[in-house]
């Protein structure tokens, strides 16, 4: 009995140890995670109030090392190439990239560098005239009376670019060489003073007449340079038929260095070219080679197709006789041309034009006025005008 009570009292003991053991484990999961929390978030204030603190202590921020700050989240931009066209830019922010593709459309600049600027321009020749024209330098001429009807700076002084192969035509037909014999295209016939590109390659055989035609319709360097290089004599004594022969006409401002007219030093003035023109006009075959609209070559086992440089030889609105034009940067554009308007046979020389088109621009100028003029003049019209101020 007496073990029997011990070992009650003993087990109760026990129990009320177990009860106790529970509840506090009960309450450890409950306060745990409680606790937790509340040391992180006192683990948070603590390192708020640092950099509050740390906020406090460190010098303002002037408005100089504000954009180096700037320049330093900027750097987080990174800009990659995926193609010919395609950009990606990945941009991070706040620990996250973002990457934006973009398709960009490529513009080409032909040439960056300022362009150069013509002797014209150079000599402040670009001035207003009363048509408006473009050009620096213009000149027309009634051809058969010798009449000026228009000019500005005619007596100017200026690099005539291509316009030099009208009177390598002039020379190579007025030469009566043969026409059939065949010239082949040498080293010697490229351009080293532009670097112009040409369509007949070192090694191309083609006639003289083929040539010639080239060079008065398409403007044919090479063609132009070979025809001087295998006159009689050389091309020395080619380019010194050329100033002869330019002195024969009274071309006295007038200089030739060499047949195509890619040295700036080939220079005339607009009242020696009208000269030039005329004495080209009074030749057959110049006539009919720079008035060509379009020629073929044959060059080995194919044929190439060659068109005129002045559009207005396809115009059928203009009846031009002979024609050429040219351009080199120091000449700028160049266009002469005998035409008929209004019933007048007429010499047009217009120099140092500012643009592309600007010298067909000038010539269409040019023909307008004079229609309006030539209508204003006749019998016709003076009767109109006199009876209508009569009758006001």
């Amino acid at each position: 009995m007496p073990e029997a009570r011990l070992h009650r009292v003993s087990s109760q003991r026990f129990q009320s140890a177990f009860r106790k053991i529970a509840v506090a484990l009960c309450a450890t999961a409950f306060l745990l995670p409680a606790a937790q929390a509340a040391k992180h978030s006192d683990a948070a204030s603590a390192k708020k109030t640092a950099s509050s603190t740390a906020a406090k202590q460190k010098p303002a921020v002037t408005a100089k090392s504000a954009p180096a700050k700037a320049a330093r989240t900027d750097k987080s931009d990174r800009t990659v190439r995926a193609g010919k066209n395609v950009v990606a830019t990945a941009r991070t922010r706040h620990g996250k990239t973002v990457v934006a593709v973009q398709r960009r459309s490529v513009v080409r600049l032909a040439d960056a560098a300022p362009a150069r600027l013509s002797y014209g321009q150079l000599a402040g020749l670009h001035s207003q005239d009363e048509l408006d024209l473009k050009s620096s330098v213009a000149l027309v001429i009634d051809q058969d009376t010798r009449e000026v009807l228009f000019s500005k700076n005619d007596h100017a002084v200026l690099p005539i670019a291509s316009l030099t192969k009208l009177m390598t035509g002039l020379l190579v037909s007025e030469a009566r060489l043969p026409m059939d014999e065949p010239i082949m295209i040498t080293e010697e016939d490229i351009d080293t003073e532009k670097f112009s590109r040409s369509r007949l390659r070192v090694g191309t055989t083609l006639s003289r007449g083929e040539l010639l035609h080239l060079a008065l319709m398409s403007s044919e360097n090479r063609a132009a340079h070979a025809l001087g290089r295998t006159y009689p004599g050389g091309l020395a004594t080619f380019v010194s038929m050329m100033n002869a022969k330019a002195r024969s006409l009274g071309m006295k401002d007038t200089r030739y260095v060499e047949p195509t007219g890619l040295s700036s030093s080939n220079q005339s003035s607009a009242q020696d070219l009208a000269l030039l023109v005329n004495a080209a006009s009074a030749d057959a075959t110049v006539r009919e080679l720079s008035t060509s609209p379009e020629y073929q070559v044959e060059v080995g086992n194919r044929m190439m197709q060659f068109s005129t440089t002045n559009r207005l030889v396809k115009n059928p609105d203009w009846d031009i006789g002979v024609q050429k034009t040219g351009y080199i940067s120091e000449a700028g554009q160049c266009l002469v041309m005998q035409t008929k308007i209004a019933g007048r046979k007429l010499i047009m020389v217009f120099l140092d034009s500012a643009g592309k088109l600007s010298r067909i621009g000038d010539a269409e100028r040019v023909r307008r006025w004079v229609e309006a003029t030539q209508l204003m003049s006749t019998p016709a019209a003076r009767h109109q005008a006199l009876t209508v101020g009569a009758a006001g």
